[in-house]
C-alpha cells in the first residue's frame, strides 16, 4: 500500500500518510490511493479533520518524473483533481511537512487548509530546473498566500527556503521541535470548528505588486541565471497572470503553458539531466567507504590549492594548506582572506562563519605536518616531475593508510600512483576553477585505485556539495580530452575563413557560456601552449595543426591577463574586442600553410566543434573511460558551460538523429582528413538504430 491511514486523537482526527520511497512520488498509483483514503476519511462522520503527512525523510519531494510524457501522467485521478478535493473538503486538512515539500508536494501542501511544518523542513517549487513550471496549481496559489515577488522568487528561480522562512512569509502556520504528528494532530483538532472560509487559498485574490517592474527583474534574473531556458519566463508569464485572475483561469493558464514545455525538446534535456546526475553518483554496491576523512591536507597554495581548501573548510573539515616558500603561502592565505571578506561583504556569510571557516585552515611550509591528514589532494604544478617528487615526499610522509590525490587534470595517475608504495589509495581529484565554486568533480581511478578508496572521496565529494563523476586514466580524462578536438576545430575554422568573433558568436548562440576563444583568453593561452609544447615530439606530423594560437603566444598574447590574446582588451576591461592585428596573423597562418580561405557558415562552426565532441566522446565511451553516455553529458554541461537545455554533447547527438550526425562526420572526414575518422562506436549504434541512450 501507498497510503497508510490511521485515527489519532480518540479517532477524531485521520492521518493520511504517504508510503512510497524514497521521497514519496505522487505516482498515478499513490494519487489514486491517496484519493481514496481521503474521500473516506471525509466521509467518516467520526472524522472532524485530517492529517496529511509524508512517511520516511520527506514530505513529498513531488511528480512521478519518469511518467512525464506518458499516459500516466494524466490518469485520473490527477494531482489537480487531489487538490482540488482537499482544497473543496467540509473537514480542514493540515499538511504535516517534514524533510521537503517540493514541486508537486509543496503543491499538495498548498491545496490543505493549515500547513505545519518541522524544524529544518525545506519547501520548494523547483521545477524550473527541469524546464517545466508547477502544473498543479503552484503558479497560482503560492502569490495567494506569500505575495508575488516572493513568489517569482521560488517559482522562477527554483530554489527551496526553510521552515522559519516558511512560517515569516506565512506559508506555514506553525512550526514544530519535535513530535510532528502528534502535535499536527491536536492542532488541527483545535481548528476542526473554525470556519474554512478564509483558509480556501484558491478563492483568495492575488494583489498587483506595489512595483510592476518586478516581473522584468525576474526574467532578468532568470535569463543570468538559466541562460537559453524558455521554463523561466513562463513561470513568470503564469505569475504575472495571477493577479486579478480567477483560480479556474489561473490554473487553464498554467496547464498550457506547462504542457509547451513538458512535451518541449528543452524539458526532456533537462530532465535527462536530473536522472544522469543521479545516476552519476551511484558506485558499485561493493565498494564502500571504509574511510573516515575528516582531516585533509592540499599541497598548493596557488588559485586551485586555495579554492579546494576553501571548499573543505566550508564543508566543516580541517584543512591543512602546505607550500613549499614563505611568500607563496602568504599570497594563497591572502587570496582566502580575501575572498571570505567579499562573500561577507555581499550577505552571504556573517564575520563569525568567516572566522569559523577560517580557522579551519592551518598553513603550513612543511609536508611533515600532512602526517595526520586522512586524504590529501596535491594541487601543484601540471608536471610529471613536480608530480614526482610531491608524492614520493608524501608517502613517506603521511600515515599508512592516507589516501593520495591529484588535481592533476589530464596527466597520468597511474605514473603519478608509482611513485608511492600505496597504488591503491592513489586516484585522481579533478576539481574546475574556480573549485570552491564549481560543483564537477572528476574523480580518476587508477589501474589499483581500489574502489573502497573511490567511495570514501564520492562521499566526502556529496559532503562538500559536488557532483563527482567517475572516470578512468587517459590524457585529459573526460573532460579535457574532449576539449582538444573541440578547439581544434575552432583553429581551423579561424585558418579557413571565420573571425574570432565570429566562431565565439556562432557557439554562444546555440547556448555555451561562452565560445572557446573567449574562454582561452580568459584562461591563459600560456598554460595550452605549454602543453602543446610538451606534446610536439609526438605530434603525428602528417596530421594539419594549427598555427595560429602558437603564434599569438609567440607574441606574448596570453589573454586577458596580457592585454590581448585572440582578441584584445581594453585597461580595467574584460570585453573582448575584434584586433586587426589577430586577423591579420590567422591569415598569414592560412597562407602559411597553403589553406583556402572561404565564407564559413554558423552551421558549420556548430556542426564541426559540436561533432567533434561527440565523434571523441563516442572513443571515450568505447574505450571504457566514462561508464556511461549521460556521464559525459554530466561533465560537459557541469565543467564546460554546454547548455542545460540542450542537455550534453551526446544527448544532443540523440536528439539530431545518429545516422544524421554520422554522415556528417563522414563528409568532414572526406573533407578535413584522417582527424575525422568516425568513432567505431558511433558507426555501430547508427548501423543497429540504437541512441546513446541505448548503452
Amino acid at each position: 500500500m501507498l497510503i497508510h491511514t490511521e485515527r489519532m486523537e480518540s479517532g477524531r482526527v485521520a492521518l493520511v500518510q504517504l508510503r512510497n520511497p524514497p521521497v514519496n512520488s505522487l505516482s498515478a498509483a499513490l494519487r489514486a490511493e491517496l484519493h481514496a483514503a481521503l474521500e473516506a476519511a471525509l466521509a467518516d462522520g467520526e472524522v472532524r479533520a485530517l492529517v496529511l503527512a509524508g512517511d520516511g525523510g520527506f514530505f513529498c519531494c513531488g511528480a512521478e518524473i519518469r511518467e512525464f510524457n506518458t499516459p500516466m501522467s494524466t490518469r485520473e485521478p490527477t494531482l489537480r483533481s487531489v487538490i482540488a478535493l482537499i482544497e473543496g473538503a467540509s473537514k480542514p486538512v493540515v499538511a504535516a511537512i517534514h524533510g521537503a515539500a517540493l514541486g508537486g508536494g509543496l503543491e499538495l501542501a498548498l491545496g490543505c487548509h493549515y500547513r505545519v511544518a518541522l524544524e529544518g523542513a525545506s519547501l520548494g517549487l523547483p521545477e524550473v530546473k527541469l524546464g517545466v513550471l508547477p502544473g498543479a496549481g503552484g503558479t497560482q496559489r503560492l502569490p495567494r498566500i506569500v505575495g508575488v515577488e516572493r513568489a517569482l522568487k521560488m517559482i522562477a528561480e527554483g530554489d527551496a527556503i526553510g521552515a522559519a522562512a516558511a512560517a515569516d512569509w506565512g506559508l506555514v502556520d506553525e512550526v514544530y521541535a519535535d513530535g510532528l504528528l502528534q502535535q499536527a494532530a491536536a492542532y488541527a483538532l483545535a481548528v476542526a470548528d473554525a470556519p474554512l472560509a478564509g483558509r480556501n487559498v484558491g478563492a483568495r485574490r492575488v494583489e498587483a505588486p506595489a512595483d510592476a517592474g518586478v516581473y522584468d527583474r525576474a526574467r532578468e534574473q532568470a535569463a543570468r541565471r538559466y541562460r537559453g531556458c524558455v521554463a523561466p519566463l513562463a513561470c513568470v508569464a503564469c505569475v504575472e497572470h495571477a493577479v486579478g485572475a480567477t483560480l479556474q483561469d489561473g490554473l487553464a493558464f498554467e496547464r498550457e503553458r506547462f504542457l509547451e514545455l513538458v512535451n518541449g525538446s528543452q524539458s526532456k534535456a533537462q530532465r535527462h539531466l536530473f536522472f544522469a546526475e543521479r545516476a552519476a553518483v551511484k558506485l558499485p554496491q561493493e565498494w564502500k567507504a571504509a574511510d573516515v576523512i575528516a582531516t585533509v591536507g592540499v599541497v598548493g597554495a596557488g588559485t586551485m590549492g586555495g579554492g579546494i581548501a576553501m571548499s573543505l573548510a566550508n564543508a566543516g573539515l580541517d584543512v591543512v594548506l602546505v607550500e613549499r616558500d614563505a611568500q607563496a603561502l602568504e599570497r594563497g592565505w591572502s587570496a582566502i582572506r580575501k575572498h571570505y571578506a567579499a562573500t561577507a561583504a555581499k550577505g552571504k556569510l556573517s564575520a563569525a562563519q568567516v572566522e569559523e571557516r577560517l580557522a579551519r585552515i592551518r598553513t603550513s611550509l612543511e609536508l611533515g605536518s600532512l602526517r595526520d591528514a586522512d586524504l590529501v589532494i596535491e594541487a601543484a604544478f601540471e608536471d610529471m616531475d613536480v608530480k614526482r617528487q610531491i608524492f614520493t615526499a608524501l608517502d613517506e610522509a603521511c600515515k599508512p593508510g592516507a589516501i593520495l590525490a591529484s588535481n592533476t587534470s589530464r596527466l597520468d595517475i597511474d605514473e603519478i600512483a608509482g611513485f608511492t608504495r600505496r597504488p591503491a589509495r592513489v586516484l585522481g581529484m579533478h576539481f574546475f576553477s574556480p573549485a570552491h565554486v564549481m560543483r564537477l568533480l572528476e574523480v580518476v581511478q587508477g589501474r589499483e585505485t581500489d574502489g573502497g578508496v573511490v567511495a570514501a572521496v564520492f562521499r566526502l565529494a556529496r559532503r562538500m556539495g559536488k557532483l563527482p563523476v567517475l572516470v578512468g586514466v587517459c590524457d585529459g580524462f573526460v573532460g579535457n580530452r574532449m576539449v582538444s578536438p573541440y578547439t581544434r576545430e575552432a583553429h581551423f575554422l579561424l585558418e579557413e575563413g571565420a573571425s574570432p568573433s565570429q566562431v565565439d558568436g556562432a557557439l554562444q548562440r546555440f547556448g555555451l557560456a561562452m565560445g572557446p576563444l573567449r574562454m582561452a583568453d580568459m584562461a591563459g593561452l600560456d598554460i595550452s601552449w605549454a602543453f602543446r609544447k610538451r606534446m610536439a615530439p609526438t605530434r603525428p606530423a602528417h596530421l594539419r595543426y594549427s598555427r595560429v594560437a602558437d603564434s599569438l603566444c609567440e607574441q606574448g598574447r596570453f589573454g586577458q591577463k596580457t592585454g590581448s590574446g585572440f582578441y584584445r582588451y581594453e585597461a580595467g576591461s574584460r570585453e573582448p574586442l575584434e584586433d586587426p592585428e589577430v586577423l591579420a596573423l590567422i591569415e598569414a597562418c592560412a597562407r602559411r600553410d597553403g589553406i583556402a580561405r572561404r565564407a564559413i557558415s554558423d552551421e558549420e562552426i556548430v556542426q564541426r566543434t559540436m561533432y567533434a565532441l561527440v565523434n571523441e566522446g563516442a572513443r571515450i565511451l568505447d574505450e571504457g573511460i566514462a561508464r556511461r553516455a549521460s556521464d559525459i553529458d554530466v561533465i560537459y554541461v557541469n565543467g564546460y558551460g554546454f547548455p542545460a537545455h540542450k542537455g550534453g554533447p551526446l544527448f544532443h547527438a540523440d536528439q539530431q538523429g545518429l545516422p544524421a550526425v554520422l554522415a556528417t562526420i563522414r563528409r568532414f572526414h572526406a573533407e578535413h582528413g584522417e582527424l575525422w575518422r568516425p568513432a567505431p562506436l558511433l558507426e555501430r549504434l547508427a548501423a543497429t538504430g540504437q541512441s546513446f541512450a541505448d548503452l
